[in-house]
């Protein structure tokens, strides 16, 4: 009989969570998703409306829209035909304009990273 400690509960938690936070900073980390999230807090869009928005093909959009909305970033509402993308938690607008603040001080240094690939941007 295996016996769970609160120790291990509390282990597994901090697991948990440090994980689920990678892959928030993961969604993120993408440039296109990221520019569809910016444009989402703008306001709701229709997928033609991103795609023309941010000049990226339909198909680019409506993958990076699913990854975003399995991940629950965004809602959807049909209207007729049309499925309108929502912000589901506008707190990611303090979250990225945080991170826009601690990355302004280092935005060249950053840009210039090897470590994690020239693609990055």
């Amino acid at each position: 009989m295996t016996v769970v400690t609160t120790e291990d509960a509390a282990n597994a938690d901090v697991a948990l969570t440090d994980a689920a936070n990678a892959r928030l900073f993961r969604v993120l980390g993408d440039s296109t998703r990221l520019a569809i999230v910016r444009l989402l807090l703008t306001g709701p869009q229709t997928v033609g409306e991103v795609v023309a928005a941010l000049g990226v093909p339909q198909s680019r959009v409506s993958n990076h829209l699913a990854c975003l909305r399995w991940c629950q970033f965004v809602t959807t509402e049909r209207r007729g035909r049309q499925v309108i993308y929502s912000i589901k938690d506008l707190r990611l607008r303090k979250l990225l304009d945080l991170a826009g603040r601690l990355s302004s001080e280092n935005r060249d240094h950053l840009a210039t990273c090897g470590r994690i690939g020239p693609d990055w941007a």
